[in-house]
């Protein structure tokens, strides 16, 4: 650290266990210390629409808590100083939030733009009994990006005690550490949080044998950790933390996160062992219940596939009750579908599985808050419900309330542009009812000629499905689905190299599709199958097994049926002719209420109405 400036060492313990917050002495110093990490602060309401930056600051002995004043935001944004600076802080004040005091930058002088770390930092502890009681500031770990709601200074002085007086009754040190700080490379730390999103006990078994875990989030005023326990872990813990309970939690292992278990965004998550202590605090005013970082639904074509984010919207449909097989398991998993609107005029289809889509009962359009659902591409951009995800119902914070007042007084009667009309696949083009070419245009518009293929949009009613071959055999390891051969008892797939005693049959649809103008063949595979026949192809090839004439039934009860398609057009050679193949890549029954909007007003805004 030769030719680095000297920092003022031991100013950060005397800052935070000054009595005297007026010490004119102390306040009129001008200490030199690192700024070891920024965080941007969004607006928090108000009227105060600025952004703020929340500093680690660090004397080479403790580290402290701090903010720049909002003066000082540009030395941040451009890049005057950046992580591990060293500055004079020439003028400051403190204020104390949630029992901590708060270094607020008002002015300094860069030294040094940035450097490593000096010294080897840690909190400052709060005084012996008989003293002042004063939390430990925090300590700087990876960002997130959850925003900080203060408590007011009264509330904040009031419950600072309780915290203290139950930390010393349990043993423990005085000082909490704060989520964001937590990492492998610490070993003595307690936090105190929320538990949330508590999981099922789930069990295992493979080739190394057999175990047990649950998981929950945590979470405090900085941001989430995922925690896991493990086999007796579970046993000692399961019980005892209850969701939505706060409790103080120390000698929990640090790992690097298992993304792909995982959406909670913290780097790290813990591991609860035998010796980790877990005890519930009853001094609960300073943990927040849940936070949000809300995106908006017009916002999710934005958000990257299998991305996890906030949203909250107002349920405009509830779908019936249906079931899913797994192609893992085999297991019947039951599922339901909320069609869910907002002020940015998009509505997304929401996917709630297991109890949670047997349970869900609410018709009166409610608002409701969801956290951490996962985005999907099918048909644009859909949401799923995962383990992790939790769903809050007329949740009492401002955005909801804006909602119910928009959907009340206007919302209910608009029109909504819906993510689930959309489709990626190559030709990104969004199902459009303005934009439908009728069967006749795309035959004399010479759709797929071309030596890439090209996309439509129809809508077009089934008159003749192809019954002969309207499935395959195909192989039931999942991600697979190629075609198997019989051979005796068994049934071989070549890419798998494995037999299996029966095959799972895959839908291979070949239907003719008519509109005003025409008649076309459409083909599809799975998905358009199970839509338009209303099961399994594994149930529909039983039926025709069993009995023909009602396996003709279900046939023909699709016919007659009008739908929505999004279809790839390309030319394709058999036997040295080429012809061009019409293939569905969407299927989406028509949602008769929409129909009518959109009828209603072209009605309204044509020559007709003037």
């Amino acid at each position: 650290m030769a030719g680095l400036p000297q920092l003022t060492r031991g100013i950060c313990a005397r800052l935070a266990n000054s009595e005297n917050e007026d010490s004119e002495e102390l306040f009129n110093s001008q200490p030199t210390l690192q700024l070891l990490s920024f965080k941007k602060v969004p607006p928090t309401g108000g009227g105060n629409n600025v952004d703020r930056y929340r500093v680690i600051v660090s004397d080479g002995e403790h580290f402290l808590q701090s903010m720049l004043a909002t003066q000082l935001n540009h030395l941040v944004e451009e890049d005057a100083i950046g992580k591990g600076a060293v500055a004079v802080i020439e003028k400051f004040t403190c204020n104390i939030v949630q029992g901590k005091r708060l270094l607020i930058i008002l002015a300094l002088r860069v030294l040094v733009k940035t450097t490593e770390k000096m010294g080897s930092p840690g909190p400052v502890q709060g005084r012996p009994e008989g003293g002042a009681s004063t939390p430990a500031a925090e300590t700087p770990g990876p960002s997130t990006s959850t925003n900080i709601t203060p408590a007011p200074p009264a509330a904040a002085a009031a419950q600072a005690p309780r915290q203290q007086t139950q930390a010393n009754r349990n043993g423990r040190a005085a000082a909490i550490y704060p989520i964001e700080s937590l990492s492998p490379y610490q070993n003595h730390w307690t936090i105190k949080a929320r538990a949330m999103n508590k999981s099922d006990i789930r069990t295992w078994v493979n080739q190394r044998g057999e175990g047990k875990l649950f998981s929950v989030t945590l979470m405090d005023d900085s941001g989430e950790i995922r925690a896991t326990a493990f086999n007796a872990a579970v046993d000692l813990f399961y019980d005892k933390i209850q969701e939505g309970k706060v409790y103080l939690i120390s000698k929990a292992k640090v790992n690097l996160a298992k993304k792909k278990f995982s959406n909670v965004n913290n780097e790290y998550e813990l591991t609860f062992e035998r010796n980790t202590e877990v005890e519930e605090c009853l001094d609960v005013t300073d943990v927040p219940t849940v936070k949000f970082n809300f995106v908006p639904i017009s916002g999710l074509q934005d958000v990257s596939k299998d991305a996890t984010c906030d949203i909250i919207g107002v349920v405009k449909e509830v779908g019936e009750l249906s079931t899913i097989t797994s192609k893992a398991t085999s297991k019947v998993i039951p599922k339901r579908e909320l069609t869910v609107v907002d002020r940015s005029n998009y509505a997304v289809r929401v996917t709630l599985w297991g109890k949670q889509a047997e349970q869900f009962e609410a018709t009166d359009q409610p608002v409701i808050a969801f956290k951490g659902v996962k985005v999907g591409d099918f048909q644009g951009r859909s949401l799923s419900m995962m383990s992790s995800s939790s769903m809050h119902m007329n949740p009492d914070i401002p955005e909801a309330h804006a909602l119910r007042g928009w959907f009340d007084a206007a919302g209910s009667d608009q029109t909504f542009q819906a993510h689930t009309s959309t489709f990626t696949g190559g030709g990104g083009i969004t199902f459009d009812r303005a934009e439908v070419r009728n069967l006749n245009e795309v035959k004399t518009a010479e759709f797929g000629m071309s030596d890439k293929p090209e996309y439509f949009c129809a809508q077009a009613t089934i008159m003749h499905i192809k019954n002969d071959t309207i499935s395959y055999p195909a192989c039931p390891s999942q991600g697979c689905n190629k075609k198997v051969v019989e051979l005796g008892d068994s049934w071989r797939c070549e890419k798998c190299d494995k037999s299996y005693p029966k095959p799972q049959h895959r839908y291979m649809v070949s239907m003719a599709v008519s509109d005003y103008s025409g008649q076309a063949w459409f083909s599809g595979f799975n998905d358009v199958g199970e839509t338009i026949f209303g099961m399994p192809a594994d149930e529909l090839v039983d039926i025709r097994e069993r009995d023909d004439s009602q396996f003709n039934q279900v046939v023909e009860r699709a016919i007659g049926t009008t739908y929505n398609f999004a279809c790839r057009a390309k030319q394709d050679s058999y036997n040295e002719a080429t012809r061009v193949r019409y293939a569905i890549n969407r299927i989406m029954p028509l949602n008769y209420r929409e129909e009518t909007k959109y009828l209603a007003n072209i009605l309204t805004h044509s020559d007709w109405a003037r």
